[in-house]
């Protein structure tokens, strides 16, 4: 992977924000999602009413056919993106929710996600029903096709300007990911998927008359999204299919958690919780952890051995490799990979 092509698209990306934003006095991913368009579409700046400049508008222009993107492989374009994603994350002060997955976070899902599905499997069909701008659903995209799995995905957002990021960032890359501006706690035209990864929204949804709709909402007051979503995944999912999803560690500890464990149990099994690091978070409260759950099917069914884990420092390679190989022996003590 070549850092300084990375850097050089990072670099040509930041500049050509820089201008919009200076132009246009637009937020820095504002001007990021501008300069996207402009990129897919033609590698040519676009004026209306005069703005930007003329002069601008040229700069940009020669800006653009200068960025390295025919010579890149599709991870190192989502890394340069990803570069451009934080920086505008940190200048336009992001709301957490709406912040990246971090790398290290989406390698450990991808991984996940290689160790579960049918080992013969040649195509695969994704879902982030919160997919943001695209970094985690582009992370698994890219290692998923590393292992000669065609893929196809589907991502749905909300936020319009998130989506935006989200299509620049899967278009540059080549891939084949539809996505849906929606609200995706509604009903979803689309066909079940074999795995639903999501790095959920976390805190309560406002729409209490559609949080009705579930089972997994809470009896009176708002109902943890967070929930809704798992709910949501299972009735999108294949028979047999996984749902990978980073959640709040105390997940099923809070007094709410008592009907999204009951449609857990009815509609799928829970094969895995493994807590991430806590150097990852600020405290506590705020620590998250991967849960694995499979949909009921003709090849599913509970494992003898949930996946309990505490995943290491990722900086420290001795922990992770032992880590991996925790993970690898349950694999062939629980998980039977048949077509």
């Amino acid at each position: 992977m070549s850092q300084k092509e990375i850097e050089r698209l990072f670099s040509g990306l930041d500049t050509s924000v820089q201008l919009l934003q200076k132009e246009l006095g637009v937020s820095y991913l504002e001007g990021l999602s501008e300069t996207g368009e402009n990129i897919i579409d033609g590698k040519k700046a676009t004026q209306e009413n005069k703005y930007p400049s003329d002069q601008t508008v040229k700069m940009l222009t020669e800006l653009y056919q200068e960025l390295p993107l025919d010579n890149m492989e599709p991870e190192e374009i989502r890394k340069s993106f990803q570069l451009a994603l934080l920086k505008g994350a940190k200048s336009d002060q992001v709301q957490a929710n709406h912040q990246m997955t971090p790398d290290a976070i989406g390698f450990i899902l991808s991984y996940l996600i290689e160790k579960v599905i049918d080992i013969d499997i040649k195509k695969i069909r994704l879902l982030d029903p919160a997919v943001g701008t695209g970094n985690l659903l582009s992370t698994i995209y890219n290692g998923l096709t590393l292992k000669e799995i065609e893929v196809e995905a589907e991502g749905i957002d909300n936020d319009d300007l998130l989506l935006s990021l989200a299509l620049i960032n899967t278009e540059l890359q080549g891939q084949r990911v539809k996505l849906t501006h929606q609200d995706a706690l509604t009903d979803l035209l689309i066909d079940p998927v074999d795995i639903v990864v999501s790095d959920l929204p976390v805190g309560f949804y406002p729409i209490d008359k559609n949080a009705k709709r579930f089972k997994a909402s809470a009896p009176e007051g708002h109902s943890y999204a967070h929930h809704l979503f798992i709910e949501q995944s299972i009735y999108y999912l294949k028979n047999n299919g996984y749902g990978v999803f980073l959640v709040p560690t105390q997940l099923f500890e809070t007094k709410e958690s008592a009907a999204l464990t009951k449609i857990i149990q009815s509609e799928a099994y829970l094969q895995g919780m493994l807590h991430l690091p806590k150097e990852l978070f600020k405290s506590e409260k705020s620590r998250k952890s991967i849960l694995l759950i499979q949909k009921k099917g003709d090849k599913a069914k509970q494992v003898k051995q949930v996946l309990l884990a505490q995943i290491p420092d990722f900086k420290n390679q001795t922990s992770m490799h032992h880590f991996m190989q925790e993970v690898e022996n349950w694999k062939q003590e629980n998980i039977k990979n048949e077509k």
